[in-house]
């Protein structure tokens, strides 16, 4: 694993959305400089959004099963909302889960833009 550790934290629950925070800031603005510098280079920023789609992937799926790893996988069923440590662990684990796939979803979409624009606008 990238990161491990014994217990989930708020570290490891920030994760997946601050990497994808950073990917969509990459891709927009790493856009919008080539589109108003040299519009002749959109191929090779498509590569560059490509590459950081899937680093920014590996990423969360390592935090994803990191998750996975401190939840359980189940063991226990939501919701986890009784004020014992081990509920905690669990709680934190499966919210950090649920925003490794939201965040995941929001990085494919972010990157879908390289797909389909073909050149820059006026």
């Amino acid at each position: 694993m990238l990161f491990r550790r014994e217990t989930p934290n708020l570290w490891t629950l920030l994760t997946p959305p601050a990497v994808w925070a950073l990917h969509f800031l990459f891709c927009y603005v790493a856009g919008a400089i080539i589109c108003a510098k040299a519009p002749e280079a959109l191929g090779e920023l498509r590569l560059a959004i490509a590459a950081a789609t899937g680093l920014a992937l590996v990423i969360i799926a390592a935090a994803g099963a990191q998750a996975v790893r401190h939840w359980g996988f189940g063991s226990d069923a939501p919701p986890h909302n009784q004020p014992t440590d081990e509920d905690q662990k669990h709680f934190l684990a499966f919210a950090t889960l649920l925003l490794a796939g939201l965040s995941a979803v929001a990085v494919l979409f972010g990157a879908l833009p390289a797909l389909f624009i073909a050149e820059c606008g006026a």
